[in-house]
């Protein structure tokens, strides 16, 4: 990971100047710590046109904010200097409650951006904005959360229309033993565990054999589904990389010698995620989906985690989002939805800034069709 002393110093607010640290032990007994922000992702991002940088930004009198900012150049338009950018992926980690401190962190990563003649900077804590569905029973909302994006506003931060990761999402509580887990699942879930079960579908921990079957089955959901992919390659790095770092599980459901479906379970201290499904479209009666999620419970407990993040939900609850039945799937197993403040962007070239969130969704949209026609060939379609 390359180091960049020149260029970042003097951008600490008070004169201080941002430290480069190379390890991430801390984040494993840091509240709010993410995987996304591990030398791990660094590293792989490190390998698809991403140059990230870890700092500790000074936070209040003698404290530091922890950040892995990510940097790069995207050519545009031909006739246009590439766009440089940078993003900070569910970070900075920081105790975000101490209000009176932001302030002075926010004018570290504007400077920065400055610095660096970036055209924005980009962040995405994990603030939460409110729990439960907005209009329906059991709805709460943060007032910290509404005081900072007020104070981002202010600053002249601005809501991103590029959401990298997802705002809304849905967390398990693990505290709690097994069975009061599986009292506040819905009905027709625990009945669809113990019918995978009894049917004889084996759920088991995956290994480096099963990488290449389970991105073929990826590459089929995504197109079942209607999501876009990267290249088969990027998969099986991102895997390989948090499986050998112990930080990665991949779980596979079996039914009499063939992989009906499977999920990566990602841990990270009191913390795990869902972050990868897929499954095929053969047995799907037998509900391996439901066991595997079951079995993910029941390892993320084992492996002393308190949330489990099923990573998504939709983010306008209406019933006509894409993710509508991932969502009814998600809610069944009983976990509560969590509302993000989302990604906000720091234009510090206002003009450039304009253009680039003008052209890149063509951009995107153009990869997207390619990614599509790539998919296909590698589901074996």
């Amino acid at each position: 990971m390359r180091s960049t002393n020149a260029s970042l110093a003097g951008c600490g607010t008070r004169g201080d100047e941002l430290m480069i640290s190379d390890r991430d032990e801390a984040l494993y007994i840091t509240p709010g710590s993410h995987i996304f922000q591990t030398e791990a992702w660094a590293e792989i991002k490190s390998n698809y046109g991403w140059h990230p940088t870890r700092l500790a930004i000074p936070f209040g009198k003698n404290g530091h904010a922890n950040a892995i900012i990510l940097e790069r150049s995207q050519q545009l338009l031909p006739l246009l200097s590439p766009a440089r950018v940078l993003y900070i992926p569910r970070g900075p980690i920081v105790d975000w409650e101490q209000l009176d401190e932001l302030p002075g962190l926010l004018e570290t990563m504007e400077r920065l951006a400055l610095d660096r003649k970036a055209i924005f900077i980009k962040i995405d804590p994990e603030i939460v904005l409110g729990y439960g569905i907005p209009g329906e029973p059991g709805e709460s909302n943060s007032s910290t959360a509404a005081k900072i994006t007020e104070l981002l506003k202010s600053r002249g931060w601005r809501f991103s229309k590029d959401q990298i990761q997802f705002q809304n999402t849905v967390w398990i509580d693990l505290v709690d033993d097994e069975n009061f887990i599986l009292a506040k699942m819905k009905q027709k879930t625990r009945y669809n565990i113990k019918l995978c079960q009894k049917k004889g579908v084996v759920i088991r921990r995956g290994g480096t054999r099963d990488l290449d079957r389970l991105f073929q089955l990826y590459a089929h959901t995504s197109l079942r589904d209607g999501f876009a992919i990267r290249e088969r390659k990027y998969y099986l790095d991102v895997w390989m990389k948090f499986m050998n770092a112990d930080m990665a599980i991949p779980l596979v459901a079996e039914y009499e010698g063939e992989i009906l479906a499977g999920l990566f379970l990602f841990h990270l201290g009191k913390r795990s995620w869902y972050l990868y499904g897929m499954s095929s479209d053969e047995h799907r009666e037998l509900m391996p989906n439901y066991g595997l999620q079951w079995e993910a419970i029941r390892l993320s407990k084992e492996l002393g985690c308190e949330k489990y993040d099923l990573w998504g939900a939709p983010d306008i609850f209406d019933g006509n989002d894409r993710m509508a039945g991932v969502f009814r799937f998600k809610t069944g197993l009983g976990g509560e939805v969590v509302r993000l403040i989302g990604a906000w962007d720091y234009p510090a070239r206002k003009l450039e800034y304009s253009l680039y969130s003008r052209v890149l969704p063509k951009v995107l949209e153009i990869m997207r069709r390619r990614g599509r026609r790539s998919t296909i060939q590698e589901a074996g379609g």
